[in-house]
């Protein structure tokens, strides 16, 4: 299809409703197909097999150390998204992109509702941990699973599924790289708009705005620029009460 376009460049062209439809239509059979895919693999998904883990280990939380089968809360199904962690770095230190994640699940009731928990653990000491949640407004669970080995323990920074029969546990699936991006909604709406995520990777047509690097938004100043500079934080830290200006809760080279 060849859609003539009168608007300034870095625009998309500016067509009748019709042509805009006929357009749009000729997309949405892509986006079934892509739909469908994503159906397939989520059948496939569902048929991995799975590695029994110890159910028993413990994990440190508001309550003290506890089972990690205690962060099911009764439920079969838990997810848990593994929070990176930077010993000794305040709160504007820690993790932009982890930041990003546990921002986006901030609530599990649609979870729970499916009989599915879901716990965020790090790899942090929790007296480090737990002012930083504090801090946060995080309602979710929040565990240290410091010198815990793999699955539970170990790697940060991905979402792990896990089931529980009785008290036996395994891990059915985990994610790596951007595999996280179903928990980050921000970024599919993003994929929607014109200009997208701002990322230089990206795919854009000629003119449009020149994208910058991966993430650059995920920091920004106290008007809410983004920044990677060293007054900079987790852009969601700035919601939080006491975030002034003035207090710079991080330190140098803190940042990734």
């Amino acid at each position: 299809m060849t859609i003539q376009s009168s608007a300034p460049a870095g625009r998309p062209p500016v067509v009748d409703l019709a042509t805009w439809q006929a357009a749009r239509d000729e997309l949405l059979i892509r986006e079934k197909a892509h739909t469908r895919e994503g159906d397939a693999i989520a059948a496939a998904r569902r048929r991995l097999p799975m590695v029994e883990v110890d159910g028993g280990v413990e994990v440190v939380g508001p309550d003290g150390p506890v089972p990690f089968v205690s962060l099911f809360q009764g439920r079969d199904e838990l997810v848990v998204y593994k929070h990176m962690w930077y010993d000794g770095a305040p709160h504007q230190g820690q993790c932009e992109g982890c930041t990003n994640a546990a921002w986006h699940l901030r609530d599990a009731v649609y979870l729970n509702a499916r009989g599915v928990s879901l716990a965020i653990v790090t790899t942090g000491r929790w007296a480090e941990v737990a002012p930083f949640v504090a801090f946060m407004g995080y309602t979710q669970p929040w565990y240290s699973v410091r010198d815990v080995p793999e699955p539970v323990g170990g790697a940060m920074g991905y979402l792990a599924c896990f089931l529980r029969d009785g008290d036996r546990v395994f891990l059915t699936y985990s994610t790596t790289g951007r595999g996280t991006e179903p928990a980050e909604g921000s970024f599919a709406l993003l994929d929607m708009t014109p200009y997208g995520r701002g990322e230089a990777w990206e795919d854009k047509p000629a003119g449009w705005p020149e994208g910058r690097h991966a993430c650059w938004y995920w920091r920004s100043d106290a008007d809410g620029n983004a920044d990677w500079g060293p007054t900079s934080r987790p852009v969601p830290q700035w919601t939080r009460p006491g975030a002034t200006p003035e207090q710079t809760l991080g330190r140098q080279g803190a940042h990734h």
